[in-house]
């Protein structure tokens, strides 16, 4: 015992004489509502979480096991910022959120990170090194900045911390984190049908349907260059027939005249509740006019010229070549989820009164449309 009390003087001490350099802010304890959500769902502190990100709708997703083994959904949280386009990273510097499941262990939790807190996604994973991809300190972070990171506000990423923290401590030994570029919805695969990932994403959706039925996570390994899903043989059939229905419907809504698009990021996005907090209405004809006080909020927002339009949706050919002329900004309103179920929303910026507003956005300056369509199409 003396020797224990010994030693917490000593850190204290240290803690005192280095003031800043030690911080505790890892520790911060669950919140209390988040507490009481946990406790209205059947979930304690205790229970294993798993975490789904999707870029298109800028949220990521907090799930936890229940009291009857299965997860089910504890909190959405809204991304501060995400860079690149849809689609996997490839390699180093090319500014690309990676896209994947990876596995989170506390060895990759970083408590001293610059960006607040910290956790690597780990990757490359399996499935990346196979297909020779390159990178490296992809994380889930704070702060509104990223280059090739999930970004979330501090007081989010210090809950989801928390949480992770927590069923570390009760020996859950790794978290599953499913990267996706959207929802995977008949309908956004319809609208992506001739993307060039689509095929990766197609892939990607297997793991999602497994969990989506069973409510569990899949087992994941590579085999020839593919991520391979496992689990219950029951939960693989299901997934089998509901990857049948859906691709029915796909086509259907393609004979119905849903067309093949492409979404053109100036670099990445946000969601719609940060975009509306800074810019208001002001990214109406590429004015950057940020709120200063939500700016304060969020500290260093990395390339803001860059959020304010939004995307483009470029109508494509049935090659999958852009059609000249046929491209138009997204507004924020209609990137919002198309799940159907019930959230709950976490930490995302008040602006006035409104709460999860939603805005026009139009593009800005910078490199033409079409022009950051010739970088995916080699045009």
């Amino acid at each position: 015992m003396k020797r224990f009390a010994l030693a917490a003087g000593l850190v204290l001490a240290l803690a005192a004489c280095q003031g800043q350099n030690m911080s505790t802010r890892h520790l911060a304890p669950i919140p209390a509502a988040t507490m009481a959500l946990m406790e209205t769902k059947g979930m304690s502190k205790n229970d294993p979480i798993l975490m789904r990100s999707y870029k298109k709708e800028s949220e990521i997703e907090v799930w936890k096991r229940g009291r009857d083994g299965r997860y089910a959904l504890l909190k959405t949280y809204p991304m501060c910022r995400w860079s690149g386009q849809l689609g996997p990273k490839i390699r180093e510097g090319d500014r690309q959120a990676p896209e994947g499941f990876y596995t989170i262990t506390p060895a990759q939790m970083n408590p001293n990170s610059q960006l607040y807190l910290s956790f690597n996604l780990g990757y490359p994973n399996a499935y990346d090194r196979a297909h020779g991809r390159t990178g490296s300190h992809l994380m889930v972070h704070g702060s509104c900045s990223s280059q090739g990171c999930f970004a979330m506000t501090d007081e989010a990423i210090s809950e989801v911390y928390a949480l992770a923290r927590e069923a570390f401590a009760s020996g859950q030994p790794g978290f599953q984190f499913q990267s996706y570029p959207f929802r995977m919805t008949a309908e956004n695969l319809a609208k992506h049908r001739m993307d060039p990932n689509i095929a990766f994403w197609k892939n990607l959706k297997e793991g999602s349907d497994y969990f989506e039925i069973a409510k569990d996570e899949p087992r994941v390994s590579v085999a020839s260059q593919q991520y391979a899903f496992g689990g219950d043989t029951s939960v693989m059939v299901a997934v089998a027939q509901k990857r049948q229905t859906d691709d029915q419907q796909v086509t259907a809504l393609a004979a119905n005249g849903v067309q093949p698009v492409k979404l053109v990021y100036a670099d990445g996005g946000q969601h719609e509740s940060f975009r509306q907090a800074l810019y208001g209405d002001a990214g109406q004809g590429g004015s950057l006019a940020v709120d200063a006080s939500a700016r304060k909020r969020l500290g260093d927002i990395s390339r803001p010229e860059a959020l304010a339009a939004g995307p483009q949706e470029v109508i494509l050919t049935g090659s999958g070549k852009p059609r000249q002329g046929a491209s138009a900004p997204v507004a924020y309103s209609s990137q919002r989820s198309e799940a159907g179920q019930a959230r709950t929303t976490g930490a995302a910026p008040q602006a006035g009164a409104a709460a999860d507003p939603a805005a026009p956005a139009v593009d800005g300056q910078g490199p033409s449309v079409f022009g950051r369509m010739r970088s995916f199409f080699g045009g």
